[in-house]
């Protein structure tokens, strides 16, 4: 199953996640992939207040992971860009993955081999020129479980409009 919403604002990219974080669960897992300034880290910060974390998030890219405890699932977000040459099994990412909270891998081919077989891909694309904030997210469900969480958010989104 997959669906796209277009988003002309970092806000409403934010809604989105914070919409999305209603329905997650311990054990989730989402991959947001698109191009740098595409909106994964503004997602991931909506996602975050969805869950009831108020700390500020920050892109995890130079530190690879960063955990996020206070909310009411950890959320932990991750950032595998630096992993392009391999190397995510060293950092445990299963740990993670089968652990008490909400992953987030962003830039996640390139530990597509870690990664297991459900979880909700979402695909974030810049729809004009770089100066825009109107972006195109894709999301994928993979799995029984994503389906509904997708088929979910739908409903809430465009009962919000």
């Amino acid at each position: 199953m997959s669906e796209t919403i277009t988003v002309s604002t970092p806000e409403e990219t934010m809604t989105i996640g914070q919409t999305l974080a209603d329905l997650l669960q311990a054990n989730d897992l989402l991959l947001l992939d698109g191009d740098l300034g595409a909106g994964k880290t503004t997602f991931t910060k909506g996602l975050a207040l969805g869950l009831g974390i108020h700390r500020n998030i920050k892109s995890p890219t130079f530190t690879i992971i960063r955990e996020y405890q206070e909310g009411r699932l950890p959320l932990y977000h991750m950032d595998v860009y630096r992993l392009e040459e391999g190397g995510g099994d060293e950092l445990g990412l299963e740990e993670y993955f089968n652990g008490d909270g909400v992953s987030v891998v962003e830039w996640s081919t390139f530990v597509a081999d870690e990664l297991p077989d459900d979880y909700l891909k979402i695909s974030f694309k810049r729809l004009d020129n770089e100066g825009s904030t109107i972006r195109q997210l894709h999301f994928e469900a993979h799995g029984d479980h994503f389906e509904q969480v997708l088929m979910t958010l739908m409903e809430r989104l465009n009962h919000a409009k």
